[in-house]
């Protein structure tokens, strides 16, 4: 197509765009109507999406003017000219482009591909800081600079060799952590260097982006910030009704190291969910228990703002999903108290191990949370489950959840003890040897027994998914693993005997 040709399509296109167009119910900027212009035709299904947003259909100064209970937005007050418009391409794209790596010239505006929390602090100030002291927050360096998560990456997703002697590790790439683990944990994106691609206006210039696309939790954004609001709040809606339903979570949270939506699906709760949430309000801003919702979903318990009908607050909004989490039942290798600071990378037990508790199962006081500390987070639990349940109900719940911690760890407590004498008897090398703990044979199915089985139960006896606490990665799996491990065991000791 010749150049007057694109101007003549793009012109069309505009024309047809305002005409077809819903009606905002804010004045676009006349940056963002520069950008719709071609983006009409380029990315009609972005433009679409953002139609159904409330970006689209108000104004941040209309956001404020409601009250403090029902707005979406936590500024006090939104700099001009940005607070009288739709927040469309151009107030995303181009916030804080001074400080954004990847800030590129484009048809006459310097803009930025990736959109971060800073950016979107503009508006939501209270929800970016409380995000950023939240465990998805510092995701990626709470995995990729722990010395034994680094481990057990290079076994999942490295090359292994068979030399016909034994198998030898390559480990990982970029491309397949970034495909993998750290696609939920985050990826690092950095500017790599400038490509010129031809476009329906002719050659223009664009950032190269090492490890993109991703929108993990943890993400390392070019300006220098941390995290990803569209992981949850997805482009170009930017919808709360998609945050509040649980299959956002189930992107990264379906096991079977952290199964939370698989369990919620089994339970009395996902199965009124999934039976009856045609006829919820997912966006109502505050949420109301028994009008608007008839069961909690995963943001019920752990993110949004919920009051009964007589407008009584059950539950605070937070983006500090811990806020609600006295214990971190995701065992790594045993639950514990939830750490106290967002960044865990730095914990360290005593035997020097990045582990929040001691090999054998004693937490590591210092870095986690303190007894009251849990008792609050408890309280502020209950209170939300205090909206359809009665006290026994709720005590009786918990006390099996503390049971079920209890024997769980007591299970990995022993399958840790034969991985240990394994290792003091020299029938595989890890932790004292200085060798990676997560690549022989009996130390993976020391791992599933905490990453895997561990976790599947203690998520399961937490949201009412029985199953998936019994034969379904459960206790019954628990218990065969262990003593699959004790007969490995006694087959490496038999094994080394007949060497002599």
């Amino acid at each position: 197509m010749k150049f007057s040709g694109c101007i003549f399509s793009i012109l069309l296109t505009f024309t047809l765009y305002l005409n077809g167009a819903p009606a905002a119910a804010a004045e676009l900027s006349g940056e963002t109507e520069a950008c719709l212009a071609c983006h009409a035709l380029v990315t009609p299904g972005i433009v679409g999406d953002w139609h159904a947003s409330y970006h689209y259909k108000s104004s941040p100064a209309e956001g404020l003017s409601k009250r403090r209970s029902s707005r979406r937005i936590s500024a006090e007050q939104v700099p001009e000219p940005l607070a009288d418009t739709a927040v469309g391409c151009a107030e995303c794209h181009m916030m804080n482009a001074d400080k954004h790596s990847d800030s590129f010239e484009h048809n006459g505006f310097t803009i930025h591909t990736v959109v971060s929390p800073s950016d979107c602090a503009t508006c939501h100030p209270t929800e970016v800081t409380e995000f950023a002291d939240n465990l998805m927050a510092e995701a990626y360096a709470n995995l990729m600079h722990n010395p034994t998560y680094a481990g057990l990456i290079e076994s999942t997703n490295g090359k292994h060799e068979f030399t016909g002697q034994g198998i030898s590790f390559h480990g990982s790439d970029p491309v397949t952590d970034a495909d993998s683990c750290i696609s939920c944990h985050g990826t690092d994106v950095k500017v790599v260097g400038v490509e010129t691609r031809e476009t329906m206006m002719g050659e223009m210039d664009f950032p190269q982006l090492s490890n993109w696309p991703n929108t993990g939790v943890g993400r390392l954004n070019p300006d220098g910030s941390k995290g990803s609001c569209s992981s949850c709040h997805m482009r170009h809606q930017f919808s709360i009704e998609v945050a509040r339903k649980p299959y956002t979570c189930a992107q990264c949270h379906k096991g079977p190291d952290v199964p939370a939506y698989k369990v919620y699906a089994v339970s009395m709760h996902g199965n009124i969910q999934k039976s009856v949430d045609k006829n919820w309000d997912y966006k109502a801003v505050p949420w109301t228990i028994g009008k608007d919702f008839t069961a909690p979903t995963c943001a019920t318990c752990h993110a949004s703002e919920i009051i009964d009908e007589n407008g009584e607050l059950l539950a605070k909004r937070t983006h500090r999903f811990n806020d609600r989490l006295p214990w971190r039942i995701f065992g790594i290798p045993y639950a514990h108290p939830h750490p106290i600071a967002a960044d865990t990378s730095d914990i360290v037990n005593q035997a020097g191990l990045h582990f929040p508790t001691e090999l054998t199962g004693e937490p590591v006081p210092k870095f986690l949370i303190s007894p009251a500390e849990m008792e609050k987070r408890q309280g502020a639990m209950e209170a939300v489950c205090a909206g359809c349940h009665s006290d026994q109900w709720i005590k009786g719940h918990f006390a099996r959840l503390d049971t079920s911690i209890e024997t769980t760890n007591h299970m990995t407590l022993q399958a840790t003890k034969i991985l240990a004498q394994a290792w003091e008897e020299g029938l595989a090398a890890g932790i004292p040897q200085g060798q990676n703990p997560t690549n022989e044979a009996i130390e993976l199915k020391w791992v599933e027994q905490w990453l895997f089985f561990g976790n599947s139960t203690r998520f399961a006896t937490a949201m009412g998914g029985a199953d998936y606490g019994v034969f379904a990665d459960g206790r019954w799996y628990q218990a065969k693993n262990l003593q699959e491990m004790y007969d490995y065991l006694k087959f490496l000791r038999a094994t080394k005997a007949a060497e002599k």
